[in-house]
């Protein structure tokens, strides 16, 4: 049965169209209580088909429900009769709809309208009466109620879902940083192992030159200096290199420019963190190292926004280019005051350490603080080349 159930969930067709064909069955039950029988089977048949599709296109069936509905009211009118259509409850799953799916406002609309058709109904065939409307707002009101209940699971399933993914996405970022950063350490140990053994085997070389003649045995230790030196540097160099062999496809590689700034604010949006994003300058073609440098720190800064500027965060992001560098500004509203006790999560710290020292390694600069208004701001300028430390 969970198995039915998650796979009838994904598909909200099938379960709405078996909701109207109950509907539809019971107005075929009915159908021998009205004056009219024949008007009363065409309101009764299709008054109920727009719940097939309300959750695929709900403001469309909602009103082609109500217009179904006003129609009614007119044939009632015409022919002289008020029998009373099961189908009428779905003005209520509508309303429902409308409220969890789409928004209040819309229901509002939809409920607006429904007093229309009740005021309608009431001046063409002297329905409902007194109690019967008493019913009807009742069980809209619970319909409405219902609604809000549902609409808040799904935003805050929305939310949990959207953090989630920006910690997966997180997650990634921090392993392929742990990687590149590997590399790194594997370059600077290959330049170490290459320019020792390099060094050494000119300087050997050198001696054994001169000494070849003079004094054989120190040309020969030379020599044998010289080889063991090139022996041990290539069993060093095949190691690393075989380390480096594993290449990561492209279309793995973490977005970097624009399109991963972009792509790490509209995650945090997701989460329920306002940013307004503003991106100044030629941004895409600027060095790798930079622009994942950029990524970092602003993917950083949001993350320490969301987990302490308080319960309504919002963000102002600022990347721009200039001739010799990109500067990065990030702003928040800062939240809680510090001295009210819990009224912020303490942090390692180690995130703002982490971008100083990326920053650094960058040759650009960091810079991170609250202001007086209470704002927490952090401004980093990276430069677009830097000369990398031999």
């Amino acid at each position: 049965m969970r198995r039915f159930s998650l796979w009838l969930r994904g598909k909200p067709v099938v379960a709405d169209s078996a909701l109207a064909a109950i509907f539809v069955l019971l107005e075929i039950i009915g159908v021998g209580n009205a004056h009219n029988k024949l008007a009363y089977l065409a309101i009764g048949v299709l008054l109920p088909l727009p719940i097939a599709l309300r959750r695929v296109y709900p403001r469309a069936m909602a009103a082609a429900t109500l217009a179904l509905s006003l129609t009614e009211s007119l044939v009632g009118f015409l022919v002289q009769d008020d029998a009373d259509h099961v189908a009428q409850l779905s003005h209520g799953i509508m309303l429902y709809t409308l409220v969890a799916y789409v928004g209040r406002r819309d229901g509002l609309w939809y409920g607006l309208g429904l007093v229309v058709d009740l005021v309608l109904s009431i001046v063409a065939i002297g329905k409902p009466s007194g109690s019967d409307s008493v019913f009807t707002a009742m069980f809209y009101a619970l319909c409405w109620t219902l609604a809000e209940f549902i609409g808040a699971r799904h935003a805050y399933d929305a939310e949990v879902a959207a953090r989630l993914a920006v910690a997966d996405y997180d997650k990634e970022r921090r392993a392929h940083d742990a990687v590149a950063a590997e590399r790194t350490r594997i370059a600077r140990e290959l330049h170490d192992v290459v320019a020792h053994a390099v060094s050494v085997i000119i300087v050997q070389a050198d001696g054994a030159k001169y000494a070849l003649r003079r004094d054989p045995d120190a040309a020969e230790q030379a020599l044998a200096t010289i080889a063991s030196t090139g022996r041990e540097a290539l069993r060093e160099l095949r190691r690393t290199v075989a380390l480096l062999r594993t290449e990561h496809a492209p279309d793995q590689l973490p977005q970097h420019g624009t399109a991963g700034i972009a792509k790490v604010v509209e995650m945090m949006r997701g989460t329920g963190l306002a940013v307004e994003l503003e991106l100044t300058g030629e941004l895409d073609d600027i060095a790798p190292e930079v622009s994942l440098g950029v990524h970092r720190i602003v993917q950083e800064s949001l993350t320490n926004t969301l987990r302490h500027a308080g319960p309504h965060p919002k963000a102002w992001v600022r990347v721009r280019r200039t001739d010799a560098d990109v500067l990065i500004d990030v702003t928040d509203t800062g939240g809680a005051s510090p001295t009210e006790p819990g009224a912020r999560i303490q942090g390692s710290g180690l995130g703002l350490v982490g971008m100083r020292e990326r920053v650094a390694v960058l040759g650009g600069s960091l810079d991170a603080g609250r202001h007086a208004d209470g704002a927490w701001r952090v401004h980093a300028s990276i430069p677009l080349r830097s000369d990398p430390a031999d």
